[in-house]
């Protein structure tokens, strides 16, 4: 059984795995038991799965785990600040009432972080262009771009996202 080292949230790993090919999706959801990570389609084209690599918005259903040894991971249940307030989007999406079933919101809130990373004053189209590959069926759509702005502002207050 081999092992991958990576930082997982910001925390050294161990990870024990079968096979290097397994997703890194199911080894977050069934070895690690974070579930916040969602599969939805299985082919990386629905977003429901975005995590982040070295900082990069990535989608986990389809990366194997070996692709991950040796780098640094986050996930949703990673955002948060250690003192468990919320990063500034997710405190926004509960003020914009954005999630109604809430199965793709986690891919979406990382997608929205990676994007206020490179950008923290985005606009429309820059929102749209970074969050085009991440679908929501109850279509939220609004909600996510107002949310995403109301976020941007509360950073620039703040300084950071946590």
């Amino acid at each position: 059984m081999p092992d991958f080292h990576l930082t997982l949230n910001g925390k050294s790993r161990i990870i024990k795995v079968d096979d290097g090919s397994t997703p890194l999706l199911w080894v977050l959801r069934d070895t690690l038991g974070l579930v916040g990570t969602k599969y939805g389609c299985g082919i990386a084209q629905c977003g429901a799965c975005t995590v982040h690599l070295n900082g990069a918005p990535i989608r986990s259903c389809l990366l194997p785990v070996s692709a991950v040894d040796g780098e640094e991971v986050l996930t949703i249940e990673g955002l948060a600040n250690k003192d468990g307030t919320l990063h500034a989007l997710q405190q926004a999406w509960i003020d914009f009432d954005v999630a109604q079933c809430g199965y793709c919101q986690a891919g979406q809130i990382m997608s929205a972080a990676a994007l206020l990373e490179q950008n923290p004053n985005p606009n429309d189209m820059e929102i749209e262009g970074a969050m085009a590959g991440n679908y929501c069926r109850c279509g939220t759509y609004n909600r996510i771009k107002a949310a995403i702005h109301a976020a941007a502002v509360m950073i620039s207050q703040r300084g950071s996202g946590k």
